[in-house]
């Protein structure tokens, strides 16, 4: 299988290609990004320019930010960076009823200690059980959408509410990548067909559903910016975890994103035994050209498996207990196609189409150029089923 000469990208990323020198076109988007948001001293004045205009917008308010926390790393130190530059946030946490206790504890120790305030915002489990089951289902590859859509819902949601301008997000394109739109595309027309169609009659009534007309009206009138400060700051997930566990008696849960166990089986379980996807792919490729690690040890972290087969066993059967399906039924499911996101309806083609005719109306709904704009640019946009 052939593999970029920089990162280690390789032939089973949808729609890679590779330059005569054998550089891929995921590596390119990749150093595209890292030019246009520079760390060291342009990236540091760029965010303070934000937290200035975070401050005077919010200076008569409680709150004058909102950042989303999971109990991971990344959002657990924007909690003590924020208020390490003077920003008073308002935590808010989703609870989909696969929380690890881990990452419960996480969340409960870094806003005591620093005094922040913190909202969850719990869904019926109902709900999100049928849903996650429906996506199950229809063979999507990515099957923890429904929680990926819900968090930015219930972030635009509260934001609204209390009156807050900025969400600061931990999202690290450095550390994480850019995955292809077949794996992880999702939105909420997408959503409903998929529940339509798979779920059961249990109706969507505390899920937290954000579509793209209240998206633009909580970014074009209510003035509701998502900002992601890691675009601009020098920002070490290995020295992060350090600092946290030292000030904070912060604990690491293990691999990217396994502080919620169905995620955690979606990247280690799903993707890569029905689909041959590794996610980890992407993110470590992104980490060598941020020079985190080198790409020996990328491809060293690669040639292991995401952990030991009797303990990934062992988590299906939780998850599949959880999500309350027999034996038989899970059989059925795991025998069925596999899809990729753009078998089933979904908004990204007006989406594209939107945001290539309003670029300017971007800047009023982000405090930066989404990835994917960029991706879009540089990627072959072409929808491949």
């Amino acid at each position: 299988m052939k593999i970029c000469a920089k990162g280690v990208w390789d032939e089973s990323i949808p729609g890679i290609t590779f330059d005569e020198h054998g550089v891929s076109n995921f590596c390119k988007l990749q150093e595209t990004m890292m030019a246009n948001y520079p760390r060291g001293e342009k990236g540091l004045a760029d965010w303070q320019k934000l937290v200035a205009a975070i401050k005077k917008i919010g200076q008569h308010k409680p709150y004058d930010c909102l950042i989303g926390v999971s109990g991971g790393v990344d959002s657990s130190y924007l909690l003590h960076l924020a208020v390490q530059h003077g920003l008073r946030p308002l935590a808010v946490n989703l609870d989909n009823g696969f929380n690890s206790d881990i990452a419960v504890q996480n969340i409960y120790k870094v806003t005591s200690k620093l005094n922040i305030d913190l909202e969850t915002y719990v869904i019926n489990y109902e709900e999100i059980q049928d849903l996650l089951r429906a996506y199950m289902k229809a063979g999507m590859p990515w099957i923890d959408t429904p929680t990926d859509l819900a968090i930015k819902a219930t972030m635009y949601h509260v934001a609204q509410a209390e009156g807050i301008s900025f969400m600061l997000r931990g999202n690290d394109f450095r550390s994480e990548g850019k995955q292809p739109k077949e794996w992880t595309y999702a939105d909420d027309r997408q959503l409903l067909h998929i529940h339509q169609t798979f779920g059961s009659d249990i109706p969507l009534t505390t899920y937290p559903l954000l579509t793209l007309p209240k998206m633009i009206f909580s970014g074009l009138l209510r003035g509701i910016k998502d900002i992601r400060p890691y675009y601009y700051l020098d920002y070490n997930k290995q020295e992060a975890k350090q600092l946290m566990t030292e000030l904070y008696g912060w604990k690491d849960y293990g691999g990217h994103h396994h502080e919620n166990l169905f995620t955690k089986f979606s990247m280690a379980y799903w993707l890569p035994k029905k689909f041959g996807i590794d996610k980890r792919k992407i993110n470590l490729s992104a980490q060598v050209l941020s020079n985190a690690i080198t790409r020996d040890e990328a491809l060293e972290q690669l040639s292991q498996p995401f952990a030991p087969e009797s303990e990934l066993e062992l988590m299906r059967a939780y998850i599949q207990k959880k999500l309350a399906l027999t034996d038989e039924e899970f059989g059925r499911i795991w025998a069925a196609p596999a899809k990729n996101t753009f078998d089933y309806p979904s908004n990204y083609e007006l989406t594209l189409k939107l945001s290539s005719r309003f670029k300017p109306l971007l800047k009023r709904l982000y405090g930066f150029t989404p990835m994917t704009i960029t991706a879009n640019q540089v990627l072959d946009t072409k929808i491949k089923k």
